[in-house]
């Protein structure tokens, strides 16, 4: 009795013991829990408070998310293709390119997809003509095949006014080295192709250019003999009022009949203005009548006279631009060349 009653003691003797080593054991355990996620929390909140970020990204929770990161001020879109279970990233062009094209995009690169669609946040569709830089400017939410994706884009900081005149800037200076550079081929090839151009027209005009300097010689002396005609006209005039003045008659007789020749002749100065709409003046008269003669040769020769005109036009404005490109300005040659171009013109 004695022996079992001692066995039992110790049973009792153990097991307080292994109980009282339990829960100090758990209590160590708790205890190095608490500790652990307290310098968790620790190393989290130095963590995020010392780390920059990058705020032109999303984050990338799961694979059927869709992402929108920055690349080289592009958009780059990354979203999951329902038929191929993968994820595929588009570069969009903020300015030139629309959610129109994006969703073109979209079915091109995956033929299961039937129908893609954008929404805001609110439910409403968004317009397929609206560009990517606007839709980049608010979340929105991307339907495909029914499927819809939240899409939160990162917020972009606005150009300042510095960096928008420093970038005008820079366009202005490459712009000018691209035109430095290209300058002289484009000259070349420009000149190359008005010479081609002013012998086609050279070539074409060439049969015309021969008749219709016969015609002008023949309308030319017509309007020469008119002139001498008329002259010898003014000459017998003057004659016989000189000699009905001084030989048959007296000048109180012919006086009134001299008045009523020069009035005569304003008379019929001013039928021909009535007429012709133009003043009287010799060099137009003259001109005017070389023009009735050479239409009337040319008609009876059957010159085109409208494509003679043309082609006249053409090679006057062919030859006005090669001497434009051969400007001295316009090959941005020094001073020296400049001079000796100037004298050889």
């Amino acid at each position: 009795m004695a022996a079992v009653a001692s066995l039992s003691l110790r049973k009792q003797i153990c097991r307080s013991f292994l109980v009282q080593n339990a829960t100090f054991y758990n209590a160590i355990c708790n205890n190095r829990n608490v500790v652990h996620r307290r310098n968790k929390l620790a190393s989290l909140y130095f963590q995020t408070k010392n780390t920059c970020f990058r705020p032109l990204t999303t984050q990338v929770l799961y694979k059927t998310d869709v992402t929108v990161d920055y690349r080289d001020g592009l958009p780059v879109v990354t979203l999951p293709l329902p038929s191929r279970k993968d994820t595929c990233e588009f570069t969009l062009k903020p300015i030139s390119q629309t959610v129109g094209d994006f969703i073109q995009f979209i079915k091109a690169e995956d033929g299961g997809i039937d129908s893609v669609a954008f929404y805001t946040k609110d439910g409403s569709r968004i317009a397929k003509s609206t560009t990517i830089d606007v839709l980049m400017r608010s979340d929105f939410q991307i339907s495909i095949n029914d499927q819809k994706y939240s899409v939160s884009p990162p917020v972009i900081c606005p150009v300042t006014h510095e960096d928008a005149q420093t970038l005008t800037d820079i366009k202005l200076l490459i712009s000018k080295l691209y035109t430095t550079l290209n300058v002289e081929n484009y000259q070349l090839e420009r000149e190359k192709e008005l010479r081609t151009r002013l012998e086609d027209l050279k070539a074409q005009i060439a049969p015309l250019e021969q008749q219709a300097g016969v015609i002008c010689s023949k309308a030319s002396v017509n309007t020469n003999r008119l002139s001498w005609l008329g002259l010898g006209l003014m000459s017998l005039q003057f004659g016989i009022l000189a000699r009905l003045t001084w030989w048959e008659y007296s000048w109180d007789i012919m006086e009134p009949v001299t008045y009523f020749v020069t009035y005569g002749t304003s008379m019929a100065m001013f039928a021909y203005f009535l007429l012709t709409k133009q003043e009287y003046v010799f060099p137009d008269v003259k001109d005017r009548q070389f023009l009735i003669k050479f239409y009337k040769l040319a008609n009876k020769e059957k010159l085109d006279v409208d494509k003679y005109n043309q082609l006249r036009e053409a090679i006057t404005e062919a030859e006005h631009d090669l001497r434009r490109l051969r400007d001295p300005l316009q090959l941005h040659l020094p001073i020296k060349e400049m001079d000796k171009i100037v004298k050889k013109e």
